[in-house]
């Protein structure tokens, strides 16, 4: 095994439904994870407000 070069220390806490709040430790403000569009479709959920989901930024980060 290689050297561990960053070990990512979050804080995930359930806002109300599928909207959840994440601290990422070294950045000051939070990230909002939830559904949008066919995700929400899919789980027949209809947010306050739309959010990314985790599937976006996993996509993301794997084509960036």
């Amino acid at each position: 095994m290689g050297e561990v070069v960053h070990t990512s220390r979050v804080k995930i806490v359930r806002e109300k439904g599928p909207t959840r709040r994440v601290m990422i430790e070294g950045f000051n403000e939070p990230v909002y994870y939830g559904v949008h569009g066919g995700i929400k479709k899919f789980y027949q959920v209809e947010p306050e407000k739309e959010h990314a989901a985790t599937l976006d930024h996993i996509v993301a980060a794997t084509a960036g």
